[in-house]
């Protein structure tokens, strides 16, 4: 930045460095038989590392949106204030191109497209932008144009003061227009910094000399120590109630205020010279040290923040790098992320070299975990409109099939292509309720129209009342102590099941399964020994190998009934068979406590 465009607060700030190694202005007593006597020199506090206001500030805005930024910074330009916050301004200038810039790189479609959703944004910016430029170097010109007045005002000044130093007039007519001099040189503003040494070094000058060559009385003089130690001792009080200040920052900054005015007033009578000195003196040492205690704290809390953020950048880390293949966990984890970015929101800055290190840390932990996000719920898209293609083409092959009549070979080609569709996964969800029933209509026309030509021999809902007769015989068998009794019972019931054709489609998968549970029920032992006799080779089963192999089958039932509830609750009247599928599903579960039990019996027997 040109000197030109240092605001007025950053010149203050740079002349009061140049001017704290200056020698503070000797203010002579003008009596004669009094010797010349210095005034203490304020000692300017030592510099305090300053808080990471800035850092603060760029944290704060890397969360925000472009819409955000954007808003700010017009905000920002509307202000009273806003030719003062120029660095606010370019601290939001930067974090909109570095956003924009993300953005872009992150959709790179987008910023090609016919309707780029960026451009809009980034001219809007650019407007409000350019005009808050204009509008800065304007102010800046007029700063400039009024620190160069200025100067020539204290010019003028240190001219009238020069001729009045050289004049033989009599002191008392001198003093008043030396106190005005000295009235309209505080009042004038700030001068340019190239000038600032050498106009206040000649100013100073003059002011002593005229104390060395007055010869003003003795009451005049004292009235004037008196005006002075009015002054100062206010600004004693002042300086004493800043101590009291729980907002140590801000009192530290009135307290470079008050060092800046004192300065400005001439000597008090000797003997309360020192006295007054000291008591501003303690007032500022107090501030002072509560200022340094309160960067020695902060750096303390600072360290312990850095800690605690470098243990939330290995948490997002560790999750980053996880190996994640499903839906569930994603979300899972996104959650997680987010408690752990509310928390980390909630601790303060870390030290000031590390604060962006760790925050970039953070940032790439959490961009690698929800660009991984992405390309996983990219692929999965790509399956589900994989699948979507594979059950389309099963629809055409239904539709294609339904008018055939060709019972038995298309009954069998629908049963196969209703296979294949359960083994093909998730389509879109937006598709799947209506390719479903469109599938679903496809077979209940051709099933409808199979039972409606059904020949006697095929008398489907007679064979399906044959059936649950059966079961109902099963249901009502009374086991026999006999177990041979029991097996010819159990065969005489599968052949005669064997014998019964075709059920209607509908009812295929239900009396099929009210069979298998009604024959586990009645024919435990001897449905075990039928699956064992089919599997050569292997020594007879104990008794808890059989239970668990009855478990194994009940949890798998249940698994079937489940996926029976899934495929029927999308057909219309389905309500009868859902109901039936989930007292299935209750009567299994009360069966598989049952076994549990028996099976801890049969471990206890087999341990014996």
């Amino acid at each position: 930045m040109s000197e030109t465009n240092i605001p007025e607060e950053a010149l203050k700030a740079v002349s009061d460095v140049e001017a704290k190694e200056e020698q503070a202005a000797v203010e002579a007593t003008p009596a004669a038989e009094e010797p010349k006597v210095e005034e203490p020199r304020v000692e300017e506090p030592a510099a305090a590392e300053p808080p990471a206001e800035e850092e603060a500030k760029a944290e704060n805005l890397a969360d925000k949106t472009l819409a955000e930024l954007s808003e700010m910074f017009r905000s920002l330009k509307e202000a009273a204030d806003s030719m003062m916050r120029s660095k606010e301004a370019e601290n939001i200038k930067s974090a909109f191109y570095k956003l924009l810039g993300k953005l872009k790189s992150e959709n790179p479609e987008a910023e090609n497209s016919l309707s780029n959703p960026f451009e809009a944004v980034e001219e809007n910016f650019k407007a409000v932008y350019a005009d808050y430029k204009k509008e800065r170097a304007e102010f800046n010109r007029q700063q400039d144009a009024k620190r160069e007045e200025n100067l020539a005002a204290k010019k003028q000044i240190i001219e009238e003061l020069k001729a009045l130093v050289e004049n033989d007039e009599d002191a008392s007519a001198s003093f008043p227009a030396f106190r005005e001099l000295q009235n309209r040189w505080r009042e004038a503003g700030p001068v340019p910094v190239t000038a600032y040494r050498d106009i206040n070094d000649t100013y100073q000058f003059y002011v002593e000399k005229f104390y060395d060559m007055v010869k003003i009385s003795r009451d005049l003089r004292d009235l004037d120590f008196q005006k002075n130690l009015e002054a100062k001792e206010k600004f004693c009080e002042i300086a004493e109630k800043l101590a009291e200040n729980e907002n140590v920052v801000n009192a530290f900054h009135e307290l470079q205020k008050l060092h800046e005015q004192w300065k400005e007033f001439g000597p008090v009578a000797k003997e309360k010279r020192e006295d007054i000195w000291n008591r501003f003196k303690a007032a500022t040492a107090v501030i002072n040290k509560r200022y340094q205690a309160h960067f020695e704290s902060q750096k303390e809390e600072q360290v312990a923040n850095l800690a605690a953020k470098q243990a939330l950048c290995e948490q997002v880390e560790e999750i980053a790098e996880k190996e994640i293949n499903s839906s569930s966990e994603w979300n899972d984890l996104s959650r997680k992320i987010e408690v752990i970015q509310a928390e980390w929101r909630k601790i303060g800055f870390a030290t000031r070299k590390e604060n962006q290190k760790i925050y970039d840390r953070f940032r790439a932990a959490c961009d690698k975990f929800f660009g991984r996000k992405r390309d996983y719920y990219n692929q999965f898209k790509d399956s589900m409109n994989s699948n979507l293609d594979k059950k389309m083409s099963i629809i055409e092959k239904a539709e294609a099939l339904k008018s055939s009549t060709e019972w038995k070979k298309a009954t069998d080609q629908f049963i196969e292509l209703q296979k294949e569709w359960k083994e093909i996964g998730a389509v879109p969800r937006k598709k799947s309720e209506q390719i479903w029933k469109r599938f679903r209509a496809a077979c209940d026309e051709f099933f409808a129209e199979r039972d409606k030509h059904a020949k006697p021999e095929n008398d489907f809902y007679g064979n399906l009342k044959a059936k649950k007769r059966i079961i109902e015989e099963i249901q009502a068998y009374v086991p026999s102590d006999d177990e041979t009794a029991n097996a010819d019972a159990l065969r005489d019931f599968n052949a005669r099941w064997q014998e019964i054709g075709h059920v209607p489609f509908k009812e295929k998968d239900a009396v099929n399964d009210a069979f298998r549970s009604a024959i586990r029920e009645k024919f435990p032992l001897q449905h075990a020994s039928q699956r064992q006799s089919a599997r050569p080779g292997r020594a007879p089963r104990t008794e808890r190998e059989i239970l668990m192999d009855k478990y194994r089958t009940l949890q798998q039932d249940i698994t079937t009934y489940e996926n029976n509830i899934g495929f029927f609750s999308a057909s219309k009247n389905s309500e009868p068979l859902i109901k039936q599928m989930q007292e299935r599903i209750e009567q299994a579960k009360a069966e598989l406590k049952e076994l549990e039990a028996k099976i801890r019996k049969a471990e206890e027997g087999e341990a014996e």
